[in-house]
């Protein structure tokens, strides 16, 4: 990887030797600036051997913007070329300089950001003749800046600047903050992980990635560690006399000292399974870190990246014998702030509300990572019972097309290739099991399923799911629904225990056609395959899917150009709800083809976030949270992220439980455009500004 080429600011030194620079200077280079703890500093300075005062070449002023001086004998502070933007740290930047007789120029990510005419500037008598010119030593040398620098070249034209930028970029570090499994964000930011003894601590998954400048994964393989440190001095956290290592990692079922057990980089990508044995309380409540590094390449913080503070703390099953307690067949639990609300007898809520925002106080219920404070109530979209025996879906199955969904949900031919649907996303410590695996005469409604499923983390309630779907009838899975519902007293987590039979089975079925008994397919043929099932589970009532979206669902799913069976089940488990979702009624309005286009595709957070900004309040878009995936009663939801009267971005959760129980009775509702209207935040739709 060039490991040689990187190195620290100050011992970075540009010597004339056998170059012509009658014609100028021009300089580039790839800067890190980790941190910048006095300013204004210089960056690079230059040094003439006919004077005894030292110049600026390149100088970072108290604004953190770029200064970059002229090669003169006799300089004036206030002639450079400045740039107008605050310099980035952090991260790679490429800076570029062009120095001549006339002209200064200074570039970034081989763009100019600022120039200055040296003819006006300058008096005549201060340089009368190029040859005058004294071309100095540019070294970092001196610097206070705690900066890195990597592939520094002297170009032979100003045209080159632009072909070393592209031409070979650094690489970084980072982590992927969209693959966080099993993590939850308490309401002070902070990562809160369950962890400490054996018996009570859980896995929890986060991948780092290795990628260039322009993001482009590299080749090689490296291998990661990840260490356990304190937050607030990045100091290792100790290890217990006698006692296990802070920070584990399970390999092949056993749990080693994550330190023993490095992570490999393969296509960019180094997954981790971890757990912490270590918890706060017992460090006087001190907040922790994961710092991942690859030490063979060098103790550069570019190699290294932290995690967000980690709270660590012991599972408290108190939260989940209390919640049985707020159980009652008359009331709603309303799940964003603990609030109970009755349902009137036909079917509708005493709040007209549909948008909810979650409420950020200390008995507020922690989320997973990556996802807003939000949570959804589904209460009546459950499988309906036929007279003749059958059951259907009443929010899904339509007569036109019930026959289709019979002959997708037809019991699947064994294949190599879909023996096992399970994700890789699923707990280490979990062996997965084939289809043939499955014992036929289970009882997929007992007591222990019931209570497994309700004090299960997800990839446990998942696992549940994907085997009870394999025996069980659709009636057995609703009365499971209802049982789930009376003893976690909660109901929103109905709607995935009902669409389970019919995601595992159908995806299954696309599965196998797609991949053809192989193990791997391409992306492309994912692509196709995806979009005809997914006009089929929408019935053709909604428009296909975009480039932009199977770019997000390729980030979902992990992938590269070959797609595994897990890739495709990532895909699989957030794509299926979000299929069901615009499969109703009132929904396929919104993501219709005709203008305006409320739900314009699959979008992330950031993006949401990014288009928003500058916008007036009551601008909102609409979106599907990304990293919400089945079983989480979230998935498949919409969120409205918009900016509010304090001109900051919130985001909250359109609740469709509501639409579902008076479609349910019958009862006429209107439009729901309009009802997100009448929400006194949301006043105008906003487009979406999609980055090249």
């Amino acid at each position: 990887m060039g490991i040689q080429d990187y190195g620290f600011l100050e011992d970075l030194q540009v010597e004339f030797k056998d170059y012509d620079a009658t014609n100028g200077v021009f300089l580039c280079f790839w800067f890190y600036l980790n941190k910048a703890s006095t300013l204004p500093s210089t960056i690079l300075l230059q040094n003439h051997s006919d004077v005894t005062s030292h110049a600026p070449f390149l100088l970072l002023d108290e604004k953190k913007r770029l200064l970059l001086y002229p090669l003169l004998t006799s300089w004036r502070e206030d002639v450079y070329a400045t740039s107008e933007s605050e310099f980035s740290t952090k991260k790679w930047v490429h800076v570029g300089c062009e120095v001549t007789e006339n002209l200064l120029r200074l570039y970034l990510d081989g763009e100019i950001v600022g120039e200055k005419s040296l003819t006006s500037s300058l008096n005549n008598d201060s340089v009368s003749d190029s040859s005058e010119i004294s071309f100095p030593c540019i070294s970092g040398k001196g610097s206070q800046l705690d900066g890195y620098v990597y592939s520094a070249e002297l170009l032979p034209v100003v045209s080159s600047i632009k072909n070393h930028y592209v031409k070979d970029p650094p690489v970084q570090l980072s982590i992927d903050s969209s693959s966080a499994h099993e993590i939850e964000e308490d309401t002070d930011g902070v990562w809160s992980i369950v962890g400490g003894k054996a018996s009570c601590r859980r896995n929890f998954s986060l991948d780092v990635t290795l990628m260039d400048n322009f993001s482009r994964p590299i080749t090689e393989e490296v291998e990661v560690v990840a260490s356990l440190v304190y937050a607030d001095d990045e100091a290792p956290v100790e290890k217990p006399v006698d006692d296990e290592a802070p920070l584990l990692t399970n390999y092949d079922g056993i749990e080693y000292a994550s330190s023993d057990r490095p992570s490999k980089v393969i296509s960019g990508r180094a997954s981790f399974k971890l757990k912490i044995s270590q918890l706060s309380s017992k460090c006087d409540n001190r907040l922790f870190c994961i710092r991942f590094e690859i030490p063979k390449m060098g103790n550069y913080p570019f190699l290294e990246v932290f995690s967000r503070p980690i709270r660590c703390i012991s599972r408290n099953r108190n939260t989940r014998a209390a919640s049985l307690m707020l159980r009652k067949s008359s009331l709603g639990i309303h799940l964003l702030n603990g609030s109970q609300s009755p349902i009137l007898e036909d079917g509708s809520s005493d709040l007209p509300c549909i948008v909810r925002e979650a409420k950020q106080s200390p008995s507020s219920k922690r989320v997973k990572l990556g996802q807003e404070k939000l949570c959804a109530n589904f209460k009546d979209d459950f499988v309906l019972q036929q007279a003749n025996g059958e059951s259907k879906s009443h929010s899904w199955i339509s007569e036109d097309n019930y026959a289709y969904l019979n002959s997708l949900v037809a019991r699947p031919v064994s294949h190599g290739g879909a023996q096992n649907f399970s994700s890789d996303s699923e707990n280490s410590e979990t062996t997965n099991s084939g289809i043939d695996d499955f014992p036929s005469n289970r009882d997929p409604i007992s007591d222990v399923d019931v209570f497994k499923y309700c004090l299960g983390d997800l990839n446990e309630r998942r696992l549940l799911l994907k085997e009870m779907a394999m025996s069980a009838k659709e009636e057995e899975l609703a009365t499971f629904a209802e049982r789930i519902s009376l003893f976690s007293g909660c109901s929103h987590h109905r709607h995935q225990i009902s669409i389970s039979k019919r995601l595992i089975e159908v995806g299954i079925k696309c599965w196998n056609l797609i991949s053809d008994d192989n193990h791997h397919v391409l992306w492309e043929n994912l692509v196709s395959g995806l979009q005809e099932h997914f006009l089929k589970m929408t019935f053709g009532h909604t428009r296909s899917l975009t480039y932009q979206d199977f770019d997000l669902l390729r980030r979902v799913s992990g992938c590269q150009d070959l797609v595994s069976q897990d890739n495709f089940e990532k895909v699989w488990c957030w794509l299926y709800p979000i299929a069901f979702t615009l499969s109703q009624q009132c929904i396929t309005s919104l993501w219709g083809s005709a203008p305006p286009v409320w739900i314009e595709g699959f979008i992330t957070k950031e993006e949401a976030e990014s288009s928003l900004r500058g916008q007036d309040p009551g601008t909102f878009i609409l979106r599907f949270p990304t990293s919400r995936s089945w079983p989480h009663p979230d998935s498949g939801n919409l969120v409205a992220t918009y900016v509010g009267s304090d001109y900051t971005i919130h985001h909250r959760l359109v609740s469709l439980d509501f639409i579902y129980s008076s479609g349910a009775k019958g009862m006429t509702i209107k439009p729901i455009q309009d009802m997100l209207l009448e929400q006194p935040e949301l006043r105008r739709l906003g487009r979406i500004v999609r980055s090249q």
